[in-house]
């Protein structure tokens, strides 16, 4: 179903419990709602079922976190399941982190984000194809964040950068070959006045997701105008995440790619 382990051992354990009559149906209800849940000191309590359940990895959020809890945490996922993903990581949370035995880190600077395999990883059944487009060259970092997320969810991902509403001749080529591939949704990440989402949105028939960046002059260049301008649309189809929400933008796609692709 996924990359990330599905807590098996410790259900089965709790089953064999209860069919040996040493848990009673209660106290194995209790011991559900904690099933996949691991405590890192006083910081962290991290749902390692997560993917079990929705098909989604929880992603560990390197904003805000020294690069020590960051690297507990990391390490703590990394016994449980056999990759891990990291977003808004800085250099420093970066170099915290060590590889598995056997394993690897792989580093997208640009995206900012860290993936952690270990070695006896297995990439997850490929399904389904997303297309991530990007208004200018200074939107693609947040726009990699969420073809990385697709692709670790195993969607394949078609990727056009460089191509806003200044130019949107630009957008023809690409919609077409997405189009072509089968892409069950869009991610069109944008900065500035965020006009592209609601450009594509009118030319495509699968859904679209808005991906509003902190791109951008004065007023509204932390991404606001961009939001906002996504959140007027008026074209239908067209839903949106906050600002520099790549990885929110990613999951959503790639659900709707793999539910739609099953």
């Amino acid at each position: 179903m996924n990359t990330f382990d599905r807590p098996d051992d410790e259900l089965r354990a709790l089953l064999a419990d209860v069919a040996a009559g040493r848990t009673t149906v209660d106290e194995a209800a209790d011991g559900l709602a904690g099933l996949g849940l691991t405590s890192v000191g006083d910081f962290a309590c991290l749902d390692a079922g997560r993917a079990h359940r929705k098909g989604v990895p929880e992603i560990v959020f390197g904003a805000g976190k020294t690069a020590e809890q960051f690297a507990a945490i990391v390490a703590a996922f990394a016994a449980r399941a056999t990759a891990v993903v990291a977003s808004k990581v800085s250099d420093e949370q970066a170099g915290a982190v060590s590889a598995p035995p056997g394993g690897e880190l792989v580093w997208h600077e640009r995206a900012r984000m860290l993936v952690v395999r270990r070695g006896d990883y297995r990439p997850p059944a490929p399904r389904g194809a997303v297309g991530v487009l990007a208004g200018g060259t200074s939107d693609t970092g947040i726009a990699d964040e969420a073809a990385i997320v697709c692709r670790e969810m195993g969607v394949e991902v078609f990727t056009a950068y460089d191509v806003g509403v200044a130019g949107v001749h630009r957008l023809v080529a690409p919609l077409r070959e997405m189009s072509a591939a089968g892409a069950g949704a869009l991610v069109v990440a944008a900065g500035m006045e965020g006009a592209l989402p609601s450009v594509v949105c009118g030319l495509v028939d699968v859904p679209v997701i808005g991906l509003p960046v902190s791109t951008g002059y004065g007023i509204g260049g932390r991404g606001e105008a961009a939001l906002l301008g996504m959140l007027q649309s008026c074209s239908p189809g067209l839903a949106v995440v906050n600002i520099d929400n790549g990885v929110g933008a990613g999951v959503t796609a790639a659900l709707i790619a793999r539910r739609g692709a099953s």
